[in-house]
């Protein structure tokens, strides 16, 4: 049973989450809403001073939680698997300029392989990736996606398959991050959860809610209390094993985007208070 929660000091929302507003608009409303926790997502930063950004964030108040998202580093073409490798790079030198303390992954797929095959690429790109991430003081974290991803976005697809990936690779600097919206349907969930806590991997927790029925299976998340997800019964699984880091509202929905970023805002504190 998860304990009631009291206040905003664990509430992170992802730039993405109000994705009408840049970097600045983020910051800025989210500090003046009491909000603290920000996951920035590397749209905001494209043609941005970094240097100015982190002093943009400090300024308000902010904690940077991660930076959203690397991966995607399966392929059947070498030169593309490369380029995948760069672009980490990349974004591990991002997330250490704005003071994150980890990059979520979304691992990828490729169509035209085996999933069996896109796994290997995964464990073999975030290999690849742990001597840099460790020089830049940057945590590498899996986010297994819902089976709908499976054939594009990623092969791995449970929280076994990420925690089986994670012993294997076996990285301080690697860990996973725990969505509800891509889990939650899973009768595993829970031992799993404990399983990834033992093993110190358990690196982020997000939230959002599955509409029924959703229109769209990418952009139609709701807010936490707007679908079928118990959400506080998997957050309270999850500070079992003893997960202490913010709650991360991670929202794509053409619905809410289209609506007053600020008023949406203040529906997800709301939200975030009553049923989280």
């Amino acid at each position: 049973m998860a304990s009631q929660i009291k206040d905003f000091s664990k509430l992170c929302v992802h730039t993405l989450t109000t994705k009408p507003w840049n970097i600045e608009q983020c910051v800025k409303n989210y500090s003046a809403a009491g909000i603290h926790g920000i996951t920035v997502w590397r749209n905001v930063l494209e043609n941005q001073n970094l240097t100015e950004v982190k002093t943009l964030l400090d300024d308000y108040g902010m904690t940077v939680v991660s930076v959203a998202r690397g991966g995607f580093f399966p392929s059947v073409e070498k030169e593309k698997r490369e380029a995948a490798i760069h672009d980490n790079l990349w974004a591990i030198e991002q997330a250490a300029a704005i003071g994150a303390p980890s990059i979520v992954l979304v691992c990828g797929a490729d169509g035209h392989q085996s999933l069996e095959k896109s796994r290997e690429q995964i464990a073999e790109g975030i290999i690849r990736l742990i001597p840099a991430a460790k020089r830049a003081g940057v945590k590498l974290s899996i986010e297994p996606l819902h089976p709908m991803y499976a054939g594009d976005r990623s092969a791995i697809n449970t929280l076994k398959q990420a925690n089986n990936m994670a012993e294997m690779i076996n990285s301080e600097w690697v860990g996973i991050a725990v969505d509800v919206y891509h889990l939650w349907w899973d009768e595993t969930l829970q031992s799993e959860i404990k399983r990834c806590a033992t093993n110190n991997h358990l690196f982020a927790f997000h939230v959002c809610d599955w509409n029924v029925p959703t229109t769209d299976f990418l952009n139609d998340r709701g807010l936490m209390g707007d679908g079928c997800i118990n959400v506080p019964e998997i957050r309270g699984w999850v500070e079992a094993a003893g997960f202490s880091g913010y709650n991360e509202v991670e929202i794509f929905s053409d619905k809410y985007w289209a609506t007053d970023q600020n008023e949406y805002l203040e529906k997800i504190k709301e939200a975030y208070m009553t049923r989280t």
